[in-house]
């Protein structure tokens, strides 16, 4: 079965709108595996606007499942992620200014830079991951750095699902394919939800793993945090 991370960033986002600690980022990992979630994922962004540099080192202590930070390798994310040592780190290409990830990499032109952050965090044993759109010179460009996954993003499938399901899945389809013939794993995550995410995984070969926060944690606020996350599994079966 595909596994489910849970992205906790709109939990801090919450939290920070406040102060203090409420609600408890910590509390939320823990109970968010407890609940049958496989994995954490964080995305801190240098401003801290969600997840803190602080809020990554202490979750390492209380996740059990795989713990996944994303991110733009800058200096400062190499330097937390080697820190903490996490199970996966998936590259991604956003600039600090950002609302939220938007792109995949251009291979054509950060092949090399990739290839290098990529064999620095493989040879501590991280598995790496590469955010990338769905077209074909993409997938074969990130066999060329190095990384054990790639992971797609999806906000185009999730825009055109109400609309044409079948074209909407159909480039993704395509990219899980070609990156399983050329042996790497596939994820996938960014908009994927309740609606979209069970004939998403049905049609995407080699499914490894989705993450998801904003419309899980939104989801939460429904259905409770435990009922929501075994509603997603259920898509995932």
């Amino acid at each position: 079965m595909t596994r489910l991370s849970v992205n906790i960033n709109k939990i801090a986002t919450l939290r920070n709108a406040r102060g203090g600690n409420i609600p408890d980022v910590l509390k939320a990992a823990v109970e968010c595996q407890r609940f049958g979630a496989q994995g954490i994922t964080v995305h801190p962004r240098p401003d801290e606007r969600h997840i803190r540099f602080q809020d990554t080192r202490d979750l390492r202590s209380v996740v059990t499942t795989e713990f996944n930070i994303e991110g733009n390798p800058t200096d400062q994310l190499i330097k937390l992620v080697l820190e903490v040592m996490p199970e996966q780190v998936t590259l991604v290409p956003d600039s600090p200014d950002q609302l939220t990830s938007n792109a995949g990499w251009d291979m054509r032109k950060h092949v090399a830079f990739l290839r290098e952050i990529n064999a620095l965090f493989k040879s501590k044993g991280i598995r790496t991951s590469i955010f990338v759109d769905t077209q074909l010179e993409n997938i074969r460009g990130a066999v060329e750095t190095g990384c054990d996954r790639i992971e797609l993003y999806t906000e185009p499938y999730a825009a055109d699902f109400n609309t044409n399901k079948e074209m909407a899945v159909a480039p993704f389809k395509a990219a899980a394919e070609e990156a399983v013939r050329l042996g790497l794993g596939v994820n996938a995550g960014h908009d994927l939800s309740l609606e979209n995410l069970s004939y998403f995984a049905q049609n995407v070969p080699g499914l490894l793993e989705v993450s998801i926060g904003h419309a899980l944690i939104s989801d939460a606020l429904y259905y409770g945090l435990e009922n929501t996350i075994q509603l997603y599994l259920r898509q995932l079966r």
